[in-house]
């Protein structure tokens, strides 16, 4: 008999009301929005009022992902089942989808075989609509900067300085550079310009950091969206709170800035809110959902994108320092088909027995582990997600060398078996989570940036330093002039390597960043630092997974993984 796909695991499983999953946090009805029978919005201001102490939190991280496949979310989601057969109150707290990937390559992101969250239809395309309004105000704002320019430009923007970009929730190479307000005076002022993809947005991260509608209206009005016209040293930069948008842009965030509630697939509540791509943001979800999932359960269980170099450092390096949030353990996933392709074998050889290319490849899977005990300080168990073609040799090689490092190895089956395949899993993390740490940010906010960013490059990354264009020499200089040179640094790079160059597996050495551009985003509180040859709005594949999905008569969809 063919195996079941992911979709179609997820709808042959029957789903509890909201409600009843709510009632397993004790959430109030009075704090509930139900979005249908399946999904439903948390009303944040019931942190503020629920006198219960927090529980602990759980990070799940990850190496450097590979097309052999890691598993985060889907060991985040098993995880979070096992502690609840276990006999424990807990809460998944998720990053919610971006349609780029789910059309793109990487596919939805609700999880995998029996470890998944559901309506994993809904929460991969529309959900609840939170992107969509994320890119109303983003795009609301754009509008308006021309909009002020058209109509005389009393605040002296210089369209040459616009740093603002418009944004699309689709991987769409097209839009990357574009020129507009092309054919006549009536159509706006021409000028160069270009979108994003919605999660790369500043308005993400700020969504993803506000602690609520005063906050959120705050942080929006200090966005930057350029600078005035004048030499270097004269230019001042214009705010969103300068063009009068904050308020505006709330009203559209609104809804967007509550947490949304769902199940897994074993009906363990699961909250789910806030950006992915930690390659080019932050990739964490909002605060308001971690602190939700601490204060509603005694253990919190959460994901950081891509590998600990990105997420997991800006999880840290960012959210945690912003929040007073800080981690009682760490989850870190691997797999022995992604040690494999990290030790150069090809992707179709992956099923061969092979503990030598495993040996290989384990330096990236090592250098994460060290970033998490030694430099994050905090205690860390390695989730080896299982394939069927792994063998007992190739597992052996991965636990003898973390176990030298004082690092536990436990195999994780929660593709397929759910909840009861993370329960060994389960039970080595609720033992570090009572362990002591020493936990610690990578750098020090008082660092120049250049500073920050070649401390991120060697403790982190492993590499020689870093490198400024003059471009971003300046722009450093600029910042700092500004006063913003004590903000922490939000690093765009591929998330394939260690390096900034996805060809380098493994965990290379010698290696230099370059940063080619440097950009404030205000509100969020960060400086953005891209580098290498990163975008900021990916493109398609040559087969996009778009492709291969459908909807018959009945509404059911098909293809969606």
């Amino acid at each position: 008999m063919a195996q079941k796909s992911d979709i179609e695991i997820a709808q042959s499983t029957p789903m509890l009301p909201i409600t009843e999953i709510a009632e397993k946090l004790g959430i109030p009805s009075d704090r509930l929005e139900q979005y249908g029978n399946y999904k439903a919005k948390i009303d944040y201001n019931l942190l503020k009022e629920d006198p219960r102490p927090d529980g602990k939190l759980i990070l799940v991280t990850a190496i450097n992902p590979t097309p052999a496949g890691e598993g985060k979310t889907t060991t985040s989601v098993g995880l979070a089942d096992g502690l609840s057969r276990l006999g424990k109150n807990v809460c998944v707290a998720l990053r919610e989808p971006s349609l780029g990937p789910v059309f793109g390559v990487k596919g939805g992101a609700a999880g995998g075989g029996h470890a998944q969250v559901v309506p994993m239809e809904d929460i991969n395309l529309h959900f609840t609509g939170d992107f969509h309004a994320i890119g109303a105000a983003n795009n609301l704002l754009a509008a308006m900067i021309d909009n002020h320019i058209y109509q005389g430009n009393d605040l002296n923007i210089d369209p040459r300085k616009i740093t603002w970009r418009r944004c699309v929730d689709m991987n769409d190479r097209q839009l990357r550079f574009v020129v507009d307000g092309l054919g006549g005076k009536p159509n706006g002022v021409p000028r160069e310009d270009g979108y994003d993809i919605t999660v790369a947005s500043e308005i993400m991260a700020i969504l993803c950091l506000s602690a609520d509608i005063t906050d959120l209206k705050k942080r929006l009005s200090r966005i930057i969206i350029g600078y005035t016209y004048g030499k270097p040293s004269e230019q001042q930069p214009v705010t969103a709170g300068d063009l009068h948008a904050e308020g505006a842009m709330a009203a559209l965030l609104k809804d967007a800035l509550k947490p949304n509630l769902v199940q897994t697939l074993e009906h363990t509540p699961a909250i789910i809110h806030g950006g992915p791509f930690a390659n080019i943001a932050h990739g964490c979800n909002s605060v308001t959902a971690t602190k939700m999932a601490l204060k509603l359960a005694d253990y919190a269980v959460t994901e950081a994108g891509f590998g600990a170099d990105l997420g997991a450092e800006k999880f840290i390096d960012i959210k945690c320092r912003m929040s007073g949030l800080k981690p009682d353990a760490v989850v870190l996933v691997a797999s022995v088909r992604a040690l494999k392709y990290n030790g150069g074998v090809p992707k179709n050889a992956l099923s061969e027995d092979n503990p030598e290319a495993v040996e290989r490849g384990l330096p990236n899977l090592l250098k994460h582990v060290d970033n998490i005990k030694n430099v994050f300080g905090l205690p860390c168990v390695v989730a080896l997600n299982a394939f069927p073609t792994d063998t007992e040799a190739e597992q052996e090689v991965i636990r003898r060398r973390c176990e030298d490092l004082g690092v536990p190895v436990v195999i994780s089956e929660v593709w397929a078996k759910g909840g009861e395949g993370g329960e060994a899993l389960a039970r080595e993390v609720l033992r570090l989570t009572e362990e002591p740490n020493s936990f610690s940010f990578s750098y020090d906010l008082d660092m120049s940036i250049e500073d920050k960013l070649n401390t991120l490059v060697r403790r982190i990354y492993g590499g020689k330093g870093v490198v400024l264009t003059s471009q971003a020499a300046k722009q450093a200089a600029q910042l700092e002039a500004l006063g913003f040179g004590t903000c922490p640094v939000c690093v765009a790079k591929t998330q394939y390597s260690l390096s900034d160059d996805p060809a380098k597996l493994g965990a290379p050495k010698d290696f230099e960043v370059t940063v080619r551009n440097l950009k404030i985003s205000a509100g969020a509180g960060f400086i953005v630092a891209l580098t290498g040859e990163i975008m900021t709005l990916p493109g398609l594949p040559k087969v996009p997974a778009a492709e291969r999905i459908d909807v018959d008569e009945n509404g059911r969809i098909s293809g969606l993984f």
